[in-house]
């Protein structure tokens, strides 16, 4: 009986745990990749998990009520704390960072966009 017990409570402490990992935040780093035209979804290049990928950004409230997120554009680089969802990563801290403070995953990504936009964006403003 004692054993049955015993392995029950474990089986519990486990899904416990297991729920608890499933909740915490993970750190991210981004590059904004389009232009944000709704700050509520904005397209990025992520890197999580040591995998890069599109993701749509999902502010909280309270980050979307941030100046940092009020001024994100193209290019701009992040340290994001937060959980990745089905619709993307739900933002729940966020730091702009220069892109050499990027990890090597994302610094060439930042580097070609940063081009990018200084030949297609620089010569329209006058």
């Amino acid at each position: 009986m004692n054993a049955v017990c015993l392995l029950m409570s474990l089986v519990l402490v486990v899904s416990v745990t297991g729920a608890t990992w499933a909740q915490d935040d993970l750190t991210a780093w981004a590059v904004v990749s389009e232009p944000p035209k709704d700050l509520s979804k904005v397209s990025a290049k992520v890197l999580v998990d040591g995998a890069v990928s599109d993701l749509k950004l999902i502010p909280t409230e309270s980050i979307l009520n941030n100046l940092i997120w009020k001024k994100l554009e193209i290019c701009h680089s992040v340290k994001l704390e937060g959980t990745k969802t089905a619709e993307g990563f739900r933002v729940t801290s966020v730091k702009a960072i220069d892109a050499g403070m990027l990890p090597m995953g994302l610094q060439g990504i930042a580097g070609d966009c940063l081009i990018k936009k200084a030949i297609e964006v620089a010569p329209l403003v006058d």
